[in-house]
């Protein structure tokens, strides 16, 4: 059986990788760790010269782009919400939280939020690329997350056959916590 440890990395495409760098240690303090460039794919071996930077994103999580210059410009899917793919970055609270939205207000990062998620809540804003990033805090408490496990699988089947959001868990956006404290 499969035993993932963790996450290595999740990579996502850039426009420019010194640029991109430069955002994420200036306004997230990530260091960049290592950089790999060649000339073709190591797997597949195909001709497309890239740059691969990998960011420290804190606890052992990696956070890499590459920058191609063999292909087009780069794009987003035009059928998928810009809100639906997003990089989320977890704070140690919400006092960090706040703190994290007046720094990158100050130096002049557009932010949207705080928006309450019920367990969690987040701030977002784009980095020089057009990624959306989020920040968030954990503010649920273990029986409410202990709840949301235990739910997971019958709204997960009743999606599966139905396409219509499931209601065990509207409590997260309706501000009615079924006294999980």
């Amino acid at each position: 059986m499969i035993q993932i440890q963790q996450i290595h990395h999740v990579a996502y495409r850039c426009n420019d990788a010194k640029e991109t760098v430069e955002f994420y240690k200036k306004y997230l303090n990530m260091d960049l760790l290592v950089c790999i460039a060649e000339d073709k794919v190591p797997s597949t071996k195909e001709p497309n010269p890239y740059m691969h930077v990998f960011l420290d994103a804190g606890q052992g999580n990696i956070l890499a782009f590459f920058e191609l210059t063999g292909q087009e410009e780069m794009g987003f899917d035009p059928k998928t919400p810009r809100w639906v793919q997003h990089i989320a970055f977890q704070v140690k609270d919400e006092a960090a939280l706040l703190a994290a939205k007046e720094e990158l207000e100050s130096r002049g990062i557009e932010v949207l939020g705080v928006t309450e998620h019920g367990i969690i809540r987040s701030i977002y804003f784009f980095d020089p690329n057009g990624h959306r990033v989020e920040l968030t805090c954990v503010t649920g408490t273990p029986a409410q997350l202990k709840n949301l496990k235990e739910i997971a699988p019958q709204m997960l089947e009743e999606w599966s056959q139905t396409k219509q959001p499931p209601r065990q868990a509207a409590w997260l956006h309706e501000g009615e916590f079924k006294n999980l404290k």
